[in-house]
């Protein structure tokens, strides 16, 4: 429980920006006497606990004997207390994961704060704090058990009642949560602007695709069986990792193809670089991965002298083009994902490489998965994350979804925040009727979710309740 001693209910008094935590800052006329820091010592450990026994056990009541439990066991326990200058512990608070794998489903509790301490605004300071905390380590959904009497001051930081929760020794308490809406952030940093950047080509006949193709990932050219698609790199990336952007400029391209269950037929390429052992760099990370993925790359615009950047286009050929707006209210969403492989040095937590490490074989056998399935719809994960990309498939078939956390297959060194808002190497959306639960190796599949009339995307928890991923659509674009 986020229950604390001497809280003012309507204070949200904040330190000074010098603390630790940086949204801790806000106006003061003093410094503060204290910083909040993460805990890692035995004698600080001690400290944050003879605090809590004093107030809830000894002062309160809430508990009898003790108020320890099986969080304070747990290592992924994190606790944060505020310390003054001269070493004092005079306050605390403990974050912990509520599941015993880690979803990313956090929750806040035994907020303390020593007797006649918080006129210097430490109680908020401290849930301000573990806020900070649990977004910057990945966390989706931070939760809390609130005294009643501390409603207001946790409304006023922003929490959003969830609803009642236990009474415990007369006390009545709410359940309470923090609104963390990191996938939200990303979708619209880069999605969001599509609809009214794109609405001059939209307004052309067949542009942006044909009626029920629209703002796919491949292009269907008209009264033929070729797709084409095309992707740029980041020119940050191929400035500073070039044979890696050109590695990444075949595998996206590949992705869409395979989206579509296109097999490829060759690139073009347009390459640009400052000088030639930079070219020289970038080309040979994009020949590596033409020969990886047994494709070839038939031409271009090459030049030097100039800033760095990298666009590649991908030819591909179907009779039977996948769209990633035919899903339908109902049908079961599944992941389909390579999950061996590492981050990507430099990209932690947000490019999961899987594909370097795979023989020519097993990219083979990867890109042509959606072929083989012929799914109602599909779509490659992109730099959106799987989350953001659901909303796309969702936003592309004129449905909203629902994603059960629990049942996302993820590698075991990806938190569930990173690995749903991460680039994941080769991963694919299914929309269908029948839930994937098997495909052929090197993938994993798991039915994790099923689409519905309500737009957005929902996040499901292994406790039946929902939190909200994106609001709406991701692009705008509508239904294709």
């Amino acid at each position: 429980m986020l229950d604390g001693n001497h809280l003012d209910p309507s204070s949200t008094h904040q330190p000074a920006s010098g603390v630790d935590l940086s949204i801790l800052a806000g106006p003061r006329t003093a410094p503060p006497s204290y910083l909040i820091r993460r805990v890692d010592g035995a004698k600080q450990l001690a400290a944050y606990h003879r605090l809590r026994h004093d107030e809830f056990v000894d002062r309160q009541g809430l508990f009898a004997g003790t108020d320890r439990d099986d969080a304070d066991d747990d290592p992924r326990t994190v606790v944060l207390a505020a310390i003054t200058t001269d070493g004092d512990v005079v306050g605390g608070v403990r974050l912990s994961p509520v599941t015993t794998t880690d979803l990313g489903w956090w929750a806040g509790s035994r907020l303390v704060v020593a007797a006649g301490s918080d006129s210097a605004g430490i109680g908020p300071a401290l849930i301000r704090a573990a806020c900070a905390h649990a977004e910057s380590a990945g966390v989706l959904r931070f939760d809390a058990t609130v005294q009643d009497r501390y409603l207001r001051m946790f409304s006023a930081l922003g929490w959003t009642l969830r609803g009642t929760g236990p009474t415990i020794a007369g006390r009545a308490h709410s359940r309470m949560t923090w609104p963390i809406d990191h996938v939200q952030r990303l979708a619209d940093s880069s999605k969001s602007l599509l609809a009214d950047v794109l609405r001059p080509l939209m307004a052309q006949r067949g542009g942006l695709g044909p009626k029920g193709f629209r703002g796919d990932d491949g292009a269907l050219i008209p009264d033929t069986d070729l797709i084409a698609a095309c992707d740029a790199i980041l020119p940050s990336m191929v400035e500073r990792d070039p044979e890696w952007a050109g590695w990444c400029s075949v595998l996206v391209n590949m992705n869409d193809l395979s989206a579509m269950g296109a097999r490829p037929v060759g690139l073009l390429d347009a390459v640009g670089a400052p000088t030639r052992s930079h070219l020289t760099r970038i080309v040979r990370g994009m020949s590596a991965a033409a020969h990886a993925w047994r494709t070839t790359v038939l031409g271009g615009h090459t030049q030097v002298g100039v800033p760095a950047s990298l666009s590649v286009t991908a030819l591909g050929r179907t009779d039977r083009p996948v769209a990633a707006g035919g899903g339908r209210p109902g049908h079961t969403v599944s992941l389909l994902a390579d999950l061996g492989g590492a981050w990507r040095p430099g990209y932690h937590g947000r490019q999961w490489d899987s594909t370097s490490s795979r023989s020519a074989d097993e990219l083979a056998t990867l890109s042509t998965l959606v072929a083989d399935l012929a799914p109602a719809a599909a779509k490659d994960v992109s730099m959106a994350g799987v989350a953001g990309t659901l909303g796309m498939l969702a936003e592309a078939s004129g449905t909203g979804a629902v994603l059960d956390v629990d049942a996302v297959p993820r590698p075991a060194d990806a938190s569930m925040g990173s690995w749903l808002t991460c680039f994941p190497g080769f991963a694919m959306l299914i929309a269908d009727p029948t839930p994937i639960t098997e495909v052929a190796a090197p993938a994993a599949s798991s039915p994790c979710g099923f689409l519905t009339d309500e737009p957005g995307v929902r996040l499901r928890w292994p406790d039946g309740e929902t939190t909200t991923a994106i609001r709406s659509t991701v692009t705008g674009l509508g239904a294709a």
